[in-house]
């Protein structure tokens, strides 16, 4: 969900409890804006403990993470799938604001992110037989 819309959501419930209950409703719509954040927070620590049992760029089969990568996933969706945080190479390419990220099994094979503003916007999938 883009930003804007995720704050004009908060907005627009805090003004509909303001008008419907008052002050009261206001509280409430502030109660579900925090309850809100606090299960997105739990959320992304969660994935990041998870993250912490697995090395730094590694992932059980480079094949299957490549099936399930899909143009506009967070980076918070892929590190879920892999249970591991990338390994953050240079060079991001032609975009202000991209970056690249690498995970690799245990077979040489290994997939290759292309970030953009926090959303996948491209991979490839290169394995150990491959030439460049």
């Amino acid at each position: 969900m883009n930003m804007w819309i995720g704050w004009a959501l908060a907005l627009a419930v805090l003004a509909l409890g303001f008008v419907q209950y008052g002050w009261r409703g206001a509280l409430l719509g502030l109660t579900v804006v925090v309850f809100w954040l606090v299960l997105q927070f739990n959320r992304t620590v969660k994935v990041m403990r998870n993250a912490n049992q697995f090395p730094v760029g590694y992932v059980e089969s480079a094949v299957m993470l490549n099936a399930k990568l899909k143009p506009g996933m967070r980076m918070l969706d892929i590190v879920s799938l892999t249970r591991s945080l990338g390994q953050r190479l240079e060079g991001a390419g032609d975009a202000p604001g991209a970056e690249r990220w690498r995970w690799r099994d245990a077979g040489g094979a290994s997939v290759e992110v292309e970030m953009r503003r926090g959303r996948c916007r491209r991979w490839t999938l290169a394995r150990e037989g491959d030439v460049a």
